[in-house]
């Protein structure tokens, strides 16, 4: 294990990141036995650098590498006066997992959201990611909430 932690920043994805956030975000999916395709990862990826859209990304480095990221939305919602902020994903390196990088990106995020004067931040996990079900244990609260989802065919 590398001690990278002391040199590492949380900044702003950049367009110079792309193959190395795309290498992540791939090691991600697979993670989460899921391909959601290059098509996507590129649409993704535009939205980070669109002003218009509340999608956003940042990545911890060292000033040459990316050791994990952090995607995040802001949205409405009809439970509080202002925004909330949804962590949607979050990937640090295997290789130094346990550094506390998961911990800085989403000290990041938490950040972002407080700037925006957002009146939630959250995110999910799979019951199955115990490793990160530790961090997460850690510095938030576990509400007790229970996700249903429905696949909607987009072609219809």
């Amino acid at each position: 294990m590398t001690a990278v932690n002391q040199v590492l920043s949380v900044r702003p994805v950049a367009q110079k990141d792309f193959e190395q956030w795309c290498a992540y975000w791939a090691q991600y999916q697979a993670f989460y036995q899921v391909e959601l395709g290059m098509e996507t990862t590129r649409m993704t990826w535009a939205r980070f650098f669109d002003d218009a859209e509340p999608v956003h990304c940042a990545v911890a480095w060292d000033g040459e590498r990316i050791y994990g990221f952090v995607n995040f939305v802001f949205h409405r919602s009809t439970w509080g006066r202002n925004d909330f902020c949804y962590l949607e994903d979050l990937y640090v390196d295997p290789s130094v997992r346990g550094q506390m990088i998961g911990k800085k990106l989403i000290e990041y995020v938490q950040g972002q959201a407080q700037e925006k004067n957002c009146d939630r931040l959250y995110w999910h996990t799979q019951e199955t990611n115990q490793i990160a079900q530790r961090l997460y244990d850690w510095i938030a609260e576990k509400p007790g909430v229970i996700e249903y989802r429905m696949a909607l065919d987009a072609t219809a």
